[in-house]
């Protein structure tokens, strides 16, 4: 049986990996306009999201899925600044909250190395 932080994990980015796809018009307006391809950047990330949560799950692709979850975070972070200091264009979200996760992503990484260890 998992940790409870892998279990943690795992339905973390299995619900952030499914809300790529339900929720991909939304996701598309939050990319920074600097990237090309919004779409196929949300159906990409929301997939290796999707994957990692599966991979965290089992000892053999635990350490490697991980790292790939971290990538991921690190990858997404310059979008997550994009977003703090352009918070008038995303009014459905509270400027506090978009602030609120430039820290919280180091914790993120931090949850999941810690639980691959």
């Amino acid at each position: 049986m998992p940790k409870i932080s892998i279990i943690i994990i795992a339905l973390f980015f299995t619900i952030g990996g499914i809300a790529h796809f339900v929720l991909i018009d939304k996701f598309i307006s939050i990319m920074p306009s600097y990237l090309g391809y919004p779409k196929q950047l949300v159906i990409i990330s929301g997939i290796f999201e999707l994957l990692g949560a599966m991979g965290i799950l089992f000892s053999q692709t635990r350490r490697f899925a991980g790292y790939g979850l971290i990538a991921l975070i690190v990858a997404v972070y310059p979008a997550n600044i994009h977003m703090a200091l352009h918070a008038q264009d995303y009014p459905t979200i509270p400027e506090m909250v978009l602030w609120l996760r430039l820290p919280l992503q180091f914790f993120f990484v931090w949850f999941v190395w810690r639980a691959i260890k």
